[in-house]
């Protein structure tokens, strides 16, 4: 499977980097929501997009949104740390927005897993 993380935390994105390609998934990686969109727009077999909510230049609500006019058929994972309001109203607002699943970090990778299989 392609999947495209999004996360403004370069050890996040290689956390979940390592973890999906030792499952045999191509990973695409974006640092925020603009560099996610362009590369979604330029690989159109990315099967799921994993996005941090809280980010710089283009929040992770909004990459949802985008993502989800560009293909409606798209897998979105949100996931979120919260910053100072927690993780959970992120993730809520995620889910209002159509995400298939929402994971608060810190996860494992057992976690992340899981998750994405039942997303599948």
């Amino acid at each position: 499977m392609k999947i495209l993380v999004i996360d403004d935390d370069a050890a996040v994105r290689k956390f979940i980097g390592i973890t999906l390609k030792q499952e045999g998934h191509e990973v695409l990686e974006a640092e925020n929501g603009i560099e996610g969109m362009k590369k979604l727009q330029e690989s159109k077999d990315i099967s799921l997009m994993i996005t941090d909510i809280i980010m710089p230049e283009k929040e992770g609500i909004e990459t949802i949104m985008d993502a989800k006019k560009l293909d409606p058929s798209l897998k979105i994972l949100a996931i979120s740390g919260g910053g100072k309001a927690g993780p959970q109203s992120y993730l809520v607002l995620a889910d209002a927005c159509g995400v298939n699943a929402t994971l608060a970090k810190p996860f494992s990778g057992k976690e992340l897993l899981l998750c994405i299989e039942q997303i599948r």
